[in-house]
């Protein structure tokens, strides 16, 4: 490929040229959501900074195949291998069958995906769609000696994998220092070491989701569901598994543990993860109660909310840091996004009205090299974002008539603009992000204003000014122009 992107990658803890498994193709696998209640800014994230990577990837001519999975069974309280499932538990808690809460919230999650603009994956395999998967790679990892069945669960034997393999490469974690910290838990005394997590869980009694197996009715492992849905349709190695940076351990140490026992390789090239979104410094999420809904910060209906922020503001949000550094949620750092997403979707409409002359005295073949270079670097769109806003300087010098530009670096100007702002970064003008009714609001906006005209032409000054004035104070900047007028909302 012409672009040399560069991946960090987790594993090796360095950046690295992607080069693929297939000349010309890339498979993507990133781990989706546990759908048992709303999306929040934390669930945004890898959502959006994956879409950014598939974008990315496509753009620069690959194939991709975009795998993202829903969690809908296996995903016990606390992470662990004890307790309810979370999608149970929410079922018994509503009255509801526990397939009801997963279509509720993943019609729920599907719809903020679309609000800000993450393109659908390629594939979207559910976990209980994939049990027969499952199971025959609870199967595998059994038959090669790495697992064993107790009291009608299944667990992986860690330390006999780690004679074999490096466990917790991916986490930095020695197994030494994990066998020093772990300690037997209550009801765990079916494992033989508190490191083993299962693969196939026993079903209690009153457990509401339950299958068929040889060792008795039971579930998933959290962690098994992701090595066999990846496997299963990116083959047994592929390209990049991305993910939040929380998952690093336990759940991809396990995914890798898996795969190597399963198919005796491993699975994944490059390990990309996100980083956290924080609330004052503490990861935001639902289990520690201090998540905020998407629909909450579309609706600003939150005692932590100062306004409401549309969908574009929170993805620019997003995109303002690196995908790897941690993201500190504030109404004044949203708000200052807000005002630069203004900034550069204003640029891209006063590009559209440029003129072409003779000859340019800007260098757009320079800016649209730095861009590149920013997003061949592991995705840097902080810097990329960084130097379009050079270009918006740009673009205001040529429209003041302080700098000029030929026709083909308009013209180049104009993709660069197009492929970066909208077709990459994902962004939408206001028109494009507003409903159905925004026909309706601007000529009602259009009326008053053509009311203020009729008002000055009987110079009635009062109601005119009246007018004006009164959608200043709404945030309207209203023009007078030969041809009548003209008006913007700050």
């Amino acid at each position: 490929m012409e672009n040399q992107l560069q991946i960090y990658n987790t594993l090796s803890r360095k950046k690295e040229v992607f080069e693929p498994l297939h000349p010309g193709k890339a498979g993507l696998y990133v781990c989706g959501p546990t759908v048992y209640s709303k999306a929040h800014l934390g669930h945004a994230r890898p959502a959006v900074t994956y879409d950014l990577l598939f974008r990315y990837l496509k753009h620069i001519g690959y194939k991709v195949r975009y795998v993202r999975n829903i969690t809908d069974v296996g995903h016990l309280v606390n992470d662990a291998d004890e307790g309810e499932d979370k999608i149970a538990k929410r079922a018994r808690l509503e009255e509801l069958e526990p397939m009801e809460i997963v279509q509720i919230y993943t019609n729920d999650y599907h719809k903020n995906m679309q609000q800000l603009n993450v393109l659908p994956p390629s594939i979207e395999p559910r976990a209980t769609g994939h049990i027969i998967e499952q199971i025959e790679t609870v199967e595998k990892i059994l038959a090669a000696g790495y697992a064993y069945e107790s009291n009608g669960s299944v667990y992986f034997d860690v330390e006999k994998y780690a004679k074999d393999y490096p466990y917790g490469e991916l986490s930095g974690r020695k197994i030494e220092d994990l066998q020093a910290n772990t300690r037997q838990l209550d009801g765990q005394n079916e494992k033989r070491s508190s490191l083993d997590f299962a693969i196939w869980k026993k079903a209690a009694p009153e457990h509401i989701m339950r299958w068929p197996s040889k060792w008795g009715e039971g579930f998933p492992g959290w962690h098994v569901e992701c090595t066999a849905m990846s496997c299963k349709y990116l083959g047994e190695t592929f390209d990049i598994h991305g993910g939040g940076m929380d998952l690093t351990f336990p759940h991809h140490e396990a995914e890798i543990a898996q795969a190597k026992a399963a198919n005796g390789k491993d699975a994944v090239r490059y390990w990309m993860h996100n980083n956290m979104i924080t609330l004052n410094g503490q990861k935001m999420g639902k289990s520690l109660g201090n998540a905020i809904s998407l629909d909450e910060f579309f609706s600003g209906e939150h005692a932590l909310l100062e306004k409401a922020y549309s969908p574009m503001n929170i993805r620019f949000f997003m995109l303002t840091a690196h995908y790897r550094s941690t993201l500190d949620f504030s109404n004044e750092a949203l708000q200052s996004a807000e005002k630069g997403m203004e900034r550069l979707l204003k640029a891209t409409e006063t590009l559209e009205e440029l003129e072409a002359q003779a000859t340019s005295t800007v260098d757009v073949k320079g800016l649209k090299e730095k861009c590149y270079q920013a997003m061949n670097d592991d995705l840097n769109s902080p810097i990329a974002i960084a130097h379009l806003f050079d270009g918006v300087k740009m673009i205001n010098s040529i429209a003041d008539g302080k700098a000029s530009i030929s026709a083909e670096d308009l013209e180049e100007l104009k993709s660069l603009y197009a492929t970066f702002v909208f077709d990459l970064f994902g962004l939408k003008r206001p028109e494009q992000q507003s409903n159905s009714n925004s026909e309706a609001y601007e000529q009602a906006i259009d009326l008053l204003l053509q009311l203020r005209q009729d008002a000055k032409a009987n110079k009635d000054w009062g109601t005119a000014d009246k007018i004006r004035d009164e959608l200043a104070r709404l945030g309207f900047v209203v023009k007078d122009t030969k041809d009548g007028f003209s008006w913007e909302l700050k």
